[in-house]
């Protein structure tokens, strides 16, 4: 259970990332309310993901997460980048990410 509520913080964590961007400063009403509730349900599932999980494992997890699909969904829908450099990289994190999971043993 907790490493699906870690699952779905890590996801939560690409909207509200996501969402920062449309909030421009935190300025346009409906965006800003949009983040700050994702932010929310995000960091609590990670409070709880870690009363079983690691805080170092868990972290790292959700800091993966969040950032491997914030810059999948750049490249995919918002025009970024997809230099060869920037992939390998990407999967690199996938690698380190799938590694602290098979090390923890939960």
């Amino acid at each position: 259970m907790a490493w699906l509520q870690l699952a779905l913080a890590g996801l939560l964590e690409v909207a509200w990332a996501l969402g920062i961007k449309r909030t421009e400063g935190f300025t346009r009403l409906w965006p800003s309310v949009f983040t700050l509730a994702t932010m929310g349900i995000s960091f609590y599932l990670l409070a709880r993901a870690v009363r079983t999980l690691p805080i170092g494992t868990a972290y790292a997890v959700w800091v993966g997460i969040g950032a491997v699909g914030t810059a999948v969904v750049g490249m995919l829908f918002l025009g970024e980048s997809r230099t060869l450099l920037r992939l390998g990289s990407i999967m690199l994190i996938v690698a380190g990410v799938i590694g602290l999971r098979l090390a923890d043993g939960h």
